[in-house]
C-alpha cells in the first residue's frame, strides 16, 4: 500500500507544479511581485526572439523539478517494494 501512495503523491507534486506554472503563465495564478516560473515564462514571451535564455531557464527548471519528483517517487517505490520482498 505504501509504495503506491509514495508514487501517487510524487506524481501529484509534479502535477501541482505544472498546474501552478500553467495558471501563472495564463495570468490566473500568482501575480507580481511574487515569483513563479509560469510568470517568468509569460513575461519573457515578448523578448524570446532577442533573449531566448529568458524562457529556456525557467523551462529547464520546471522540467528538472517535475522529473526529479517523479524519479524520487519511483526510487522510493522500488526501495519499499524491495524491502517488503526481503522481509517475507
Amino acid at each position: 500500500m505504501l509504495p503506491k501512495l509514495v508514487t501517487q503523491y510524487s506524481s501529484a507534486i509534479g502535477s501541482a507544479v505544472m498546474i501552478e506554472t500553467s495558471l501563472s503563465f495564463l495570468g490566473l495564478g500568482i501575480q507580481p511581485p511574487y515569483a513563479s516560473w509560469g510568470l517568468m515564462l509569460s513575461e519573457s514571451r515578448q523578448y524570446f526572439l532577442t533573449y531566448p535564455y529568458l524562457a529556456v531557464a525557467p523551462g529547464i527548471a520546471i522540467i528538472i523539478t517535475i522529473l526529479g519528483f517523479n524519479l524520487i517517487g519511483d526510487g522510493l517505490n522500488d526501495m519499499l517494494i524491495n524491502r517488503r520482498s526481503h522481509d517475507e
